[in-house]
């Protein structure tokens, strides 16, 4: 990958050799290899002995789970909030795989949309709740620094499962509870 990022900064009209650069393709492999550990990770290992028997059916709901991720399209960085929703049926997660589902989905080249429905879908598959909601607020920095240039674009998705995407009124609940979201003041 080094000899790779090399090539890179010739085509781009640099001198990797000179002081500024002589270490950049090892530091921008370092950094391509973090921002793309997600694939090395696995999910079922992740939530083993994280899911419990437990008699609660009310709507759970973790706020403004920070999120970084790298566009597929342009490799750059997109970034923002992630607002994760379940209704249980017997069964609960541990609190910390929440995020750390969200961390594993974004470490990897990822579309905003993609990441959504992944997100919901595993707690979906692995949970078998009443449903789940998962909304991504981010700014995309591939359409800020480059193409339209417009910085302050916010681009949000949502994945409705099960009571949320049938029931208007759980749909409603759950909204207006990531309303008071800090989401865009990162």
């Amino acid at each position: 990958m080094e000899d790779l990022i090399r090539k890179l900064l010739k085509g781009l009209g640099e001198d990797p050799d000179r002081e500024g650069l002589e270490k950049t393709p090892k530091r921008v492999k370092e950094s391509l290899e973090f921002l793309t550990s997600g694939y090395g990770e696995d999910i079922e290992k992740t939530l083993k002995g994280a899911i419990f028997e437990e008699e609660y059916d009310e709507m759970v709901i973790l706020r403004d789970i920070s999120v970084y991720s790298l566009c597929e399209h342009h490799l750059l960085p997109f970034y923002g909030k992630c607002h994760v929703a379940y209704i249980p049926k017997g069964r609960i997660i541990g609190l910390s795989k929440i995020p750390r589902l969200v961390e594993i989905f974004s470490r990897r080249l990822q579309i905003q949309e993609r990441l959504t429905n992944e997100i919901a879908k595993t707690l979906m598959d692995h949970l078998e709740p009443y449903g789940v909601a998962v909304t991504i607020e981010a700014v995309h920095l591939c359409m800020a620094m480059r193409g339209v240039r417009k910085r302050d674009a916010l681009i949000i998705t949502s994945s409705m499962q099960g009571a949320f995407r049938t029931d208007s009124k759980t749909r409603m609940e759950y909204l207006n509870l990531i309303k008071g979201s800090d989401s865009h003041k990162w």
